[in-house]
């Protein structure tokens, strides 16, 4: 066990590798599923179309612990999905993250696809272009707000605590690495125990992974060719 002063570094490191983990695979996932409804809605005109966005945008502020406790009663023992015996597991958690993370990936993304002009895709589609053709020019159109949506769905993740604190345990092993403890939940319980040095150093370790992960978006962003030259 290696220790920084009264910071245990083998307790931090751990910590950290279990938030990233468990929210990056919810975002990946979240992106799986989000993109292709994004696209979908955005595309077609169909029969209640305005109820199904209206129920995306709602859907960015489920309550966590509501969400946590739908999870945790799908995974229980008596639960539909208690065969597969995930509660109190990472992969718990990013169930519990994907569903929260999805419907802010899919509102900003369809925002995205949406902003793309029609005559863009009428252009597409006169020059002969098939429907794959003209979705892949959208999101390519629409890649800003898109890597948006992504960042959007990573810090809803990665800030979580009422869902994952719930389905996942708060799990810490005795040689103190983490099992299902992110840095929220640790800093909730840190904070409670008197360590505030801990505290503030999962603090600034959770400030900094959200600040580089905008970082690499905004890179993104400014890196890609005509990025500069649209919008003015």
């Amino acid at each position: 066990m290696f220790a920084l002063g009264d910071l245990n570094l083998t307790y931090l490191v751990s910590i950290t590798a279990v938030s990233l983990y468990v929210s990056t695979a919810a975002v990946a996932l979240s992106a799986a599923l989000g993109l292709p409804i994004s696209l979908a809605v955005g595309f077609r005109d169909f029969y209640g179309k305005s109820v199904v966005t209206s129920v995306i945008s709602t859907g960015m502020g489920f309550p966590s612990v509501v969400v946590g406790l739908v999870v945790l009663l799908a995974l229980s023992r008596s639960g539909p999905l208690g065969t597969f015996e995930l509660l109190f597991t990472p992969e718990a958690m990013i169930l519990s993250q994907t569903i929260l993370a999805l419907p802010v990936l899919v509102s900003v993304s369809l925002s995205a696809v949406q902003s793309v002009p029609q005559d863009l895709r009428d252009a597409a589609f006169a020059a002969g272009g098939t429907s794959t053709d003209v979705a892949l020019l959208v999101v390519r159109e629409a890649r800003y707000g898109i890597v948006t949506a992504l960042l959007a769905a990573y810090g809803r993740a990665i800030s979580e605590v009422g869902s994952v604190l719930i389905v996942g345990g708060n799990i810490v092993f005795s040689d103190s690495t983490s099992f299902t403890r992110t840095l929220t939940t640790a800093i909730t319980v840190e904070a409670r125990k008197g360590n505030i040095e801990t505290g503030i150093a999962l603090g600034a370790i959770l400030l900094a992974l959200v600040l580089g992960v905008n970082a690499l978006g905004a890179r993104f962003r400014d890196r890609t060719p005509g990025r500069n030259g649209r919008g003015r």
